[in-house]
């Protein structure tokens, strides 16, 4: 009979267990490690890595929670121990906890500021590997309607044409719009392209009537709004 693992999470102190203590202590008290190891649940029984170790090997291998955002399903199934299913609750669980810092829940959205267009739509944008371009759609009160991706482009660039802007902007009868995109190098400062885009839109909102309010880039932890800057 083969023997025990001792390494096994069961084996622990109560309170070193990370589910024991979530439950005793609070969330807050665990690290990134304990925390996967919950999302992950069961270790490997061919390396005989506990669940704790098996979110170390990730986060030795990808540094950082955020870079296991922007890591692929297959990319965590690299890491030994790691299969598809564990790899799909921890995108889960992240995708969740985007979603959760970026919606208010209970009342509208009202988007008046630029901070307020990135603290809704960085957590989706700021750690992606490609660009995204969004046009996001108000009403008379800056309140959100929808947002809607128009471009998925390369690491350089996109193209966006004022059309693919202004069709679902009088099909939801917006009153305005905003156009957020992100720079996958961290770097927000607009390319001579998105200065461009920016007056082509803004020039084409005024004709049929529906008023640009923004343009934001997001490049990591930083953006750059075009209306604080007085560009439009």
């Amino acid at each position: 009979m083969p023997g025990k693992n001792k390494s096994a999470i069961k084996y622990w102190p109560e309170d070193e267990r990370p589910r024991e203590r979530l439950i005793k202590y609070g969330s807050n008290t665990l690290s990134d490690a304990h925390l996967l190891g919950i999302l992950i649940g069961s270790g490997d029984r061919r390396s005989k890595k506990n669940a704790v170790d098996l979110s170390r090997d990730l986060l030795s291998v990808f540094g950082a929670l955020e870079n296991l955002d922007q890591a692929t399903v297959t990319e965590m199934c690299q890491v030994k121990g790691i299969g598809a299913a564990k790899a799909a609750q921890i995108k889960a669980a992240l995708e969740v906890g985007k979603r959760m810092a970026s919606k208010p829940t209970g009342m509208k959205i009202k988007l008046k500021s630029s901070q307020a267009f990135v603290e809704q739509f960085s957590p989706f944008l700021k750690n992606l590997k490609k660009e995204i371009v969004k046009i996001v759609l108000l009403d008379p009160k800056l309140q959100f309607i929808k947002d809607l991706t128009i471009s998925e482009g390369s690491l350089n660039a996109s193209i966006v044409h004022p059309r693919e802007v202004m069709i679902p902007a009088i099909r939801e009868s917006a009153a305005s719009f905003a156009l957020i995109h992100n720079h996958p190098s961290g770097d927000p400062t607009p390319s001579q392209k998105d200065f461009e885009i920016t007056h082509r839109l803004n020039q084409t909102g005024k004709i049929v009537g529906i008023h640009m309010v923004d343009h934001i880039i997001i490049g990591g932890n930083e953006f750059f709004s075009f209306a604080d800057e007085g560009l439009l």
